[in-house]
């Protein structure tokens, strides 16, 4: 079962990126995520297949 993370959880997940650049990172494709009502929500194997693909690249 996918977990879902706010916003600042996903940052954080992210090794504290800001918010300026998690949403740059939703609006380019890069990070996928849901909206459920208002909120935006970033589900973990979209924080896992963004890890996967930095480190597929590196």
């Amino acid at each position: 079962m996918n977990r879902l993370h706010t916003i600042d959880e996903a940052r954080e997940a992210l090794g504290g990126i800001s918010r300026s650049v998690i949403y740059s990172l939703i609006n380019s494709g890069e990070l996928a995520s849901i909206n459920i009502g208002r909120r935006r929500f970033v589900p973990d194997s979209a924080i896992a297949d963004f890890i996967a693909s930095k480190v597929d690249a590196a």
